[in-house]
């Protein structure tokens, strides 16, 4: 099961990858964790401390590991073919809830043409991690698929737009069902976040059917979420929050259709 998560910026989609990824490893299904948003903050979502979670080297910062991948002495040229299964050994963290996880940091767009040696080892990890291996991959992206080269995306098995019922946020989650599209994601559902009442609900399901986007369930709203994230504590432990609640709902739907398939 291969499950790219996006979104527009605010509207929880850290707390969704992070609470499949921990609902999956609740299953006994081996998962790794990839965060590959600008701004990483799904180590604090799985439970790792604050101090912990700074002192993580996002694999794109990490020069010593990326010119040993790529360097050949000279100036300018570096290797394009190398191995990254030892990458996933030596810098996955493992989370207080079991989940593996790999920050990647920032990247070019892949559709740029960068090739830079960052860019290069990133994309052979993420081929490496969606195509070669078998756990479970939760990827918390950008709002986009920037991260994503056209054949990686077509070994994702799904992905999940996350969005709230702001119409900018609705707006950036047609374009990213363009794109993935586009880059051949087979599976393309949207997941309504932080609804307050039956009217966001309607204004999600609306916009959805409007540009064919098929809706996989909604989160409410959930102070409980807001008040711990407040104190720098991860969410995941109130099990009995109704947003945790829904998002195992989710996670329950998603295995059901990867036994079907």
């Amino acid at each position: 099961m291969k499950i790219a998560v996006s979104g527009k910026g605010g509207v929880g989609k850290t707390l969704i990858a992070g609470g499949l990824a921990y609902s999956l490893v609740s299953r006994g299904i081996k998962t790794v964790a990839i965060d590959a948003d600008p701004s990483p903050n799904l180590a604090l979502t799985l439970g790792l401390p604050i101090e912990e979670a700074r002192q993580i080297l996002p694999i794109s910062e990490n020069k010593e590991l990326i010119e040993s991948k790529t360097g050949t002495g000279y100036a300018g040229v570096f290797r394009l073919s190398f191995t990254v299964d030892d990458i996933v050994r030596d810098f996955s963290v493992i989370t207080p809830f079991g989940v593996n996880l790999i920050v990647m940091g920032t990247v070019q767009s892949m559709g740029s043409g960068c090739t830079c040696p960052a860019n290069a080892v990133i994309r052979a990890l993420l081929r490496h991690l969606i195509v070669e291996r078998n756990e479970a991959i939760i990827m918390d992206m950008e709002a986009g698929i920037e991260h994503i080269g056209r054949g990686t995306a077509q070994h994702v098995d799904l992905m999940l737009i996350v969005a709230d019922a702001n119409m900018k946020s609705l707006e950036t989650a047609h374009s990213i069902y363009k794109l993935a599209n586009q880059a051949g994601i087979r599976q393309i559902f949207l997941v309504g976040n932080k609804i307050r009442k039956s009217l966001e609900e309607k204004t999600i399901e609306s916009f959805a059917d409007k540009n064919s986007i098929k809706v996989l369930d909604f989160v409410p709203y959930d102070q409980t979420i807001l008040d711990a994230e407040m104190q720098g504590e991860t969410p995941l432990r109130h099990k009995n929050s109704v947003a945790i609640c829904a998002i195992e709902r989710i996670c329950d739907k998603l295995v059901a259709m990867a036994k079907n398939n």
